[in-house]
């Protein structure tokens, strides 16, 4: 290097760039320094500001952009110009190298300037000056200017005829000062106006995407990203609008978030995944040269393809892996260039500390060696942090196209895919392609390049050590790499029990499902403990396992810690043995490059498992991929039938749910393996046909077979106008979350006479005045929060509000009571749609007397066609009053409790609050998370414990940075005493990045120390110092293990109390609680909150502890080392204080937005899952999928502000770290000079500060992230202490057999739902007596259900009291009560599980008794063919139909035999025949005890003994049905009469 410098300059080596010579700064040190440098500094810049792009509108540029474009290239020109005389009058003012070498760069640099001046003018910067930075540069070479002007006149050169070189050359300063004076002045010239600058930017902006509104102008509607400068992309200058926001808590909505950048919108994305997915097809095609056939994915409108005998070729063709390889590789493989650098650029560090620490000690190297070294410190780690920033960066744009491509592709795969193979899969399943394996596939982006850098890393570390100890080396890799597979068999233990704990995690989720799902049924048969202790031993297992889980963590932890030490020690024995003479720096160098080798050695184990993880999750999808798809072109017929009058017709046809191949295998659907044979059927155009048929026999199946949901597997089907598809109204009325309107336009135009008249034609148009925002009100997730009727009503008002011309209604009537169901044929069916086909299957066979044609279908057959007047005798078993019959068939299953409960909740005006019963806003916590939350954590977790922790942690840190400082120590007692050139510091710090810096003697070998150090006295000096660095590493590997133990036993402690604290609280929460949370939030407390308390939370907290403790030992060893250090680290806390401050606030808020915006996705995705029949029946596919679009976009926003939040502030911690490593250089090369310093204690400073970087971004992140965990914390514990509880005070013990006769009387009974409603019971007074059958009807709303709330005290009363046998209900304990009571409720609930445990979870009954039961519900054949009372139901029971589930809970109720019965009329799912058998066992059964049954068909009660006729919360007659029947004017002869109509 001197020598270079010294040719260069033409001086001696001694001294190569001499600072002041005779009087004047050196010629030689002002051209390089002072006017190279510089213009290298100034070309980089505006290097930078070359890819600006071109605004849209051609912008005005102001004439000052002219001057400088027009200056910046005169001075090129002078610069070239001045080259000539330099080189002709050779040596006169210098060797001509440094000329050519000092005015080339400059003459590059202006030229460069000058064109990124024309790029920039060109630019939206033309109305303004300009960036200042660029223009603040240009000064920086006048100082050089400046000098040699000074130069020329001292030496009298400047116009002196003698010289004629130097005179031209003074003349061209003269010019190029000029020119340079020309440039400022022009900058400074007055620009735009700011008006004119509004005007421009808004001219500008109308071809970008606007986002939301309230938006201030300039600055916020912007792209991200596009059209920055280089220099604004390295350091996200143009995040800061954005981070502002977020500091002033302006980023409240995905609209505040910038757009994406172009090349990252997801309909880009997605066309250029999608053309090379047609692309791949259509190769492979060619080559199998087969049918032509679609893909998959990118099927025609209705993904249909016209080969139906080869489905699978294409399918099973095109591989995902290869597509995206297709679309992204080039770019992806690209990146791994940016990695090389970055890891290669990290390696420079510890190679110049060795070189500096080498030069403190020699004392002989000139001083411009210390400078070079601490210059080359300064550019290394820049550039590194740069390379290794921007890499990251561009890998998170890779994920993110990645996760665009994929989600948006299984959502398209989903709507096209055949309903029948969509079947193997469940929703959730299905959901989970989305979230989890698509994750890990975008974590594959990630973990892919770390594959092959690591490897280098290893490799050139191990080159590095094979330098220092030679062969001894491979004596410590050989424990290392005996520890690896040690590693993987824990992670491996780890991995199984994590497979475990999570299956016993799901068991507990899907029993919290059940158990909030059926809350009222629970609590209405005083489940609660049964339910509890389940819960309970699935989660002592979910521990248990989760224990195994933390001690295996913590050794893993321990054994990372210990490595190093293990290994070095190893390696020095091993030099030993070999015959070698241990020294000093044989010590340090080889414990630095073995801290070096931990990393790669820790990471790849984890790297191989994503790899793996993402393989087996594409695996998933692409089996999904290859799913058959839905082929409507195989499966209609497309030829028109000779009839034009058909609308649809079927010959021969057969149909199934299941492949054939399958059959035997799986039975997917509740209907078993159903086969439909449809031999002929023929429907004209405008006809009504109904169909009917007993539960289970085909009739919806065969709904399903019109819309081409079920695979045919032969014969022909014709439907009349295929593409406009179908109005489909399912029998489980399909309703999206969003306001009402919204469901029932379902995309087309807004057209206010039609909506009126399909509203009034539904019997909407009361309900929706009722609704507390009217059509605008949000509907809950699966319109939970409307009862079922509304719901069948909604989803029959959208279908009709299509206009399609043929019409599939499958049993929309179920659900709706008698004067509505009237309604609905009358202005519905036979009014709007009177000239549509419909096909319409009910149960409630008295409506069909008006239909053109009747089906009776029975077991997937039609067993006969004709006129009504044929057929409907044949279904009817007409009871005793054939007129009274007429209201069949009322409300749904679940329409009253929840209609009476919408009703009596929402009639007064509601209050400021917008919707009174739909859910309350989940409340979101604003700012940091309280001091009471760390609080509850550290008591869960228990004082002791948690102190204990603190205090292991604080050993464990002090013994490490002890052990440092003995090094040091050491190494500058022997530099002392043997004043040779060795070198020092290192450290055994388990982080590899410490260690990474502190590679002492890496490049120069030290032969000479042999020979320095007197071998016995050196070698008794060296076991002393190693026994006493080995004893403070093994003080300090003991406090570690002690650390990690004990964190993990604490962590484990505090997730035990706080699960069973909440799960305490939630089972005695009151009923309204249950009714005005969703379940989806509760049920988010149990899983995804509890198992952050499990796991991440711990997880992140240790890292955190460990993190603040490491920075705070670093602070106390620099400052020790360099007590200077504090001058610098002052104001760098201060900016670190700030950065972090504004970080913290934007990152949160985005990551809240980012959580905000993907629950749509999933929500909208499994929502389109259960209603996808709908969805291709009405051909609404192409508007779903752009709504997924949309809803991913907005999420991608999100995402990508937040991943950039972080890259903003990884940037500028970086810089930190720089300007600490550099200060320390600086103040170490002065302190040299002055003969001071120590350069043991230097040298560890320096390595701690390599890293400093890594702790602070550490110390940030995982603080951030312990706060984001620590709301989970704080989740539970608001419901653990603000829950509302059921009274648990029992105030009279009652017998055993308590009721024993079965008296109810209520007494002026007052009761309402929540404080500030209206009364839903208005002193009710009435008396049942024994074994008296109560029959109890009246209008929706008028209190029927709350009676039996009431009585089941669900709801707690205002006044008045209930006696049961004499007894004040109120002073019973909740669970005797309800306990001794039996019901049978509307909502047939059924938990997974075997049908035994469903009838008698308690397990006290015999299979006799069970089987008897069974019997007399007529199950027994049902259960039998199931496999018996240990078959498994399924989820809610749904391997059984409606009705039978409905017969369970019957069985239920006679179980119980209690001398009270109440029935909330369940019958409304059972055709005709059942009902009669149902109602036989009821009289049989319960002839001697006392029953009350609400009833919504008339004929069920006409044989009670009395009628309690409920009208407003209040009782309007009680007699006998007869009695009532016949008295003129009574409600009841009223009820009776509306059916008749």
């Amino acid at each position: 290097m001197e020598n270079i410098l010294a040719g260069l300059c033409g001086t001696s080596p001694e001294d190569p760039l001499p600072v002041w010579v005779h009087g004047s700064v050196g010629h030689c040190f002002n051209q390089l320094t002072l006017n190279v440098i510089p213009h290298v500094v100034l070309a980089v810049v505006s290097a930078c500001f070359l890819g600006t792009p071109r605004s849209g509108s051609g912008v005005p540029y102001r004439p000052n952009w002219g001057w400088r474009i027009a200056t910046s290239f005169i001075l090129a020109g002078l610069f070239l110009a001045d080259t000539i005389p330099a080189t002709i009058s050779q040596q006169e003012l210098g060797p001509v190298y440094l000329e050519v070498l000092a005015n080339g760069t400059a003459a590059l640099t202006w030229l460069v300037h000058g064109f990124a001046l024309l790029m920039l003018c060109r630019s939206i910067h033309g109305f303004t000056r300009g960036p200042a930075a660029l223009a603040l540069l240009t000064f920086l070479p006048l100082p050089s200017f400046i000098i040699t002007l000074v130069g020329y006149c001292q030496s009298g050169t400047a116009w002196s005829p003698a010289h004629p070189g130097a005179s031209s050359r003074f003349a061209i300063l003269c010019l190029q000062l000029a020119s340079l004076l020309a440039y400022v002045v022009s900058y400074l010239f007055p620009t735009a106006g700011r008006q004119d600058f509004l005007s421009i930017n808004r001219s500008w902006q109308q071809d970008q995407p606007i986002s939301g509104p309230g938006i201030p102008v300039p600055d916020q509607q912007r792209v991200a990203e596009d059209g920055e400068s280089w220099l604004s992309r390295f350091f996200y200058t143009w995040m800061n609008p954005l981070m502002k926001c977020g500091y002033q808590q302006k980023l409240n909505q995905p609209q505040d978030v910038y757009e994406l950048p172009r090349q990252l919108q997801a309909a880009r994305v997605c066309d250029r995944f999608y053309s090379c997915w047609q692309k791949k097809a259509a190769l492979h095609q060619a080559e199998e040269d087969t049918v032509s056939l679609t893909s998959p994915i990118i099927a025609g409108g209705d993904g249909s393809s016209d080969a139906p005998d080869s489905p699978h070729h294409a399918q099973e063709a095109v591989r995902l892996l290869s597509v995206l390889h297709a679309a992204f590789g080039l770019r992806f493989y690209t990146l791994g260039l940016l990695k090389l650098a970055g890891s290669l650029l990290g390696f420079s560090g510890p190679l110049l500390l060795n070189l500096l620490v080498n030069f403190m000690e020699s004392r002989q190297e000139p001083l411009s060696h210390g400078v070079l070294y601490a210059l080359g410190l300064f550019a290394g780690s820049f550039l590194g942090a740069l390379l290794r920033n921007q890499f990251s960066y561009e890998t998170n744009k890779m994920a993110l196209m990645v996760r665009a491509a994929i989600i948006s592709a299984i959502y398209r795969k989903a709507l096209r895919v055949s309903g029948t193979s969509l079947a193997h899969f469940t929703v959730g399943e299905i959901v989970n392609f989305m979230s989890t394996d698509t994750n890990r596939l975008v974590n594959f982006c990630r973990s892919f390049h770390e594959l092959w850098s690591l490897p280098v890393q290893l490799a050139i570390t191990l080159y590095l050590l094979y330098q220092q100890v030679g062969v001894a080396f491979l004596g410590g890799v050989a424990l290392a790499l005996l520890l690896v597979p040690v590693n993987k068999i824990i992670a491996n233990r780890i991995m199984a029990n994590n497979q475990k704990m999570l299956t016993h995690k799901d068991t507990r989720v899907k029993l919290m499902t059940e158990f909030l799902c059926g809350i009222r049924v629970i609590k209405f048969y005083a489940w609660e403990k049964h339910f509890s202790t389940r819960i309970n031993a699935c989660r002592a297992k979910e521990l248990q396992k989760l224990r195994a889980i933390s001690y295996l963590d913590a050794l893993c932890v321990y054994m990372w810690a210990a490595l190093p030490v293990v290994v070095s020690i190893a390696i020095f024995i091993t030099y030993v043995l070999l015959g070698h003479q241990l020294t000093a720096t044989k010590v340090f160098t080889a414990l630095a490059l073995v801290g070096m080798l931990i990393l790669p050695l820790n990471g790849f184990p984890w790297v191989l498992n994503a790899i793996l993880e993402a393989k087996v999750s594409l695996d998933r999808i692409q089996k999904f991929f290859e799913l058959m798809d839905q082929d409507l072109e195989a499966y209609y017929a497309l030829d028109s039938p000779s009839d034009t009058a058909t609308a649809m017709e079927m010959k021969c046809a057969a149909f199934s749910w299941v492949p054939v191949e399958k059959e035997s295998t799986r039975e997917p659907s509740s209907t078993g393996t159903l086969q439909l044979h449809i031999e002929n059927l023929s429907v004209r155009k405008g006809m009504l046909l109904g169909i009917v048929g007993k539960v289970g026999s085909g009739k919806s199946s065969l709904l399903a077979a019109i819309t081409g949901e079920l695979i045919k597997q032969g014969g022909r089907v014709y439907v009349c106008d295929l593409e406009q598809g179908f109005g489909l109204a399912t029998q489980e009325p399909w309703i999206q979350f969003t306001t009402v309107r919204e469901n029932i336009i379902f995309g087309r135009e807004y057209d206010a006479r039609l909506y009126e008249e399909v509203l009034e034609a539904c019997a909407l148009s009361e309900d929706l005045n009722i609704l507390p925002a009217g059509d605008q009100t949000e509907v809950g997730e699966n319109g939970v929060t409307l009862s079922g009727g509304q719901k069948a009503r909604i989803a029959l008002a959208r279908a009709v509000y299509q206009e399609k011309e043929l019409y599939l209604l499958d049993d929309p009537l179920a659900a709706v009571d008698a004067d509505v169901a009237n309604h609905i044929m009358q202005k519905c069916i036979f009014g709007v749609l009177k000239h549509k086909t419909r096909v319409l299957c009910t149960h409630r066979t008295e409506f069909l007397e008006k239909a053109d044609a009747l089906l009776l279908m029975d077991n997937g057959r039609i067993v006969k066609t004709g006129t009504p007047a044929d057929i409907l005798p044949l279904v009817e078993a007409f009871p005793k009053f054939k007129d009274t019959d007429k209201g069949h068939k009322d409300k749904a299953p679940n329409e009253q409790g929840q209609e009476e409960a919408v009703k009596t909740e929402t009639e007064e005006p509601t209050q400021n609050q917008p919707s009174n019963l739909i859910h309350k806003e989940e409340e979101k916590k604003e700012g940091a998370v309280a001091f009471k939350v760390y609080k509850a954590y550290w008591m869960a977790m228990g004082s002791c414990l948690a102190i204990s922790v603190l205090f292991s942690l604080f050993l464990m840190q002090a013994s490490r940075n002890i052990s440092d400082w003995w090094l040091s120590y050491w190494i500058s007692s022997i530099s002392q005493r043997a004043n040779t050139s060795v070198m020092a510091c290192s450290a055994s710090l388990p982080s590899p990045e410490l260690l990474l810096f502190s590679t002492f003697g890496l490049v120069s070998p030290f032969q000479d120390l042999d020979k320095t150090v007197t071998p016995p006295n050196g070698s008794v000096d060296v076991k002393f110092y190693l026994i006493v660095y080995g004893s403070i590493a093994g003080a300090n590997s003991l406090f570690t293990i002690i650390r990690a133990f004990l964190f993990a036993c604490g962590a484990l402690r505090a997730a035990s109390v706080i699960h069973k604290r909440l799960l305490q609280r939630v089972l005695k929460a009151t009923v309204t609680f249950f009714d005005t949370t969703p379940t989806g939030r509760i049920l988010n407390r149990f899983s995804s909150d509890l198992y952050c308390v499990d796991d991440s939370l711990p997880f992140m907290l240790n890292i955190f502890l460990a993190n603040l403790y490491g920075l705070l030992g670093m602070l106390v060893i620099m400052t020790y080392g360099l007590p200077w250090i504090i001058l610098v680290l002052l104001p760098l806390a201060v900016v670190y204080f700030f950065v972090q401050r504004y970080y913290r606030f934007s990152s949160r808020e985005l990551k809240r937005l980012y959580s905000v915006t993907l629950s749509p996705i999933y929500t909208h995705f499994s929502e389109t899952l259960s209603g996808l029949s709908t969805v291709r029946a009405m051909r609404a596919t192409k508007r779903f999928e752009l709504e997924n679009q949309l809803r991913l976009e907005q999420n991608q926003r999100c995402l990508f502000a937040s991943n950039t939040v972080m890259e903003w502030l990884d940037i500028r911690l970086q810089m930190i770290g720089v300007a600490v490593v550099t200060a320390i250089a600086g103040i170490a090369i002065i302190q040299h000079q002055k003969q001071l310093g120590n350069p043991g204690l230097v040298g560890l400073a320096l390595s701690y500060a390599l890293s400093v970087t890594n702790l602070l971004s550490g110390l940030i992140s995982s603080f951030t992230h312990t706060e984001i965990m620590m709301v989970s914390v704080e989740r539970t514990e608001e419901y653990t202490t603000d829950v509302p509880m059921e009274p648990q005070d029992k105030l009279v013990q009652v017998s055993a057999d308590w009721p024993s006769k079965g008296l109810v009387e209520f007494h002026q009974v007052v009761l309402a739902y929540r404080a500030g409603l209206p009364n839903a019971l208005d002193g009710v007074s009435f008396t049942v007596y024994p074994g008296e059958k109560l029959g109890i009807v009246g209008r929706t709303g008028s209190g029927k259900s709350t009676l039996f709330l009431a009585l089941f005290r669900m709801v707690e009363m205002k006044s008045g009291q209930i006696l049961l046998d004499g007894v004040d209900s109120q002073l019973v304990g909740l669970e005797e009560l309800r306990s001794r009571l039996a019901i049978i409720p509307q909502d047939p609930f059924l938990f997974s599980g075997s049908i035994r445990e469903n009838l008698d979870p308690q397990g006290k009954r015999t299979d006799a008794e069970l089987r008897e039961v069974l019997e007399q519900c007529h199950l027994w054949e049902a259960v039998t063919q199931m496999g018996g009372l240990d078959s498994e139901l399924g989820e809610r029971g749904k391997s059984l139909s409606v009705g039978q589930r409905q017969l369970v809970c019957l069985a239920r109720a006679l179980l119980t035999q209690a001398k009270v019965l109440c029935i909330d009329e369940a019958t409304a799912s059972v055709d005709q025949k059942t009902d009669q058998l149902l109602q036989q066992t009821i009289r049989q059964r319960f002839a001697d005890k006392t029953v009350l049954t609400i009833a919504h068909r008339l004929n069920t009660i006409l044989d009670s003994d009395r009628v309690l006729v409920m009208q407003a919360g209040r009782v309007a007659e009680l007699d006998s049905p007869a009695r009532l029947s016949q008295k003129d004017g009574s409600l009841f002869q009223h009820l009776l009469h509306s059916r008749q109509q």
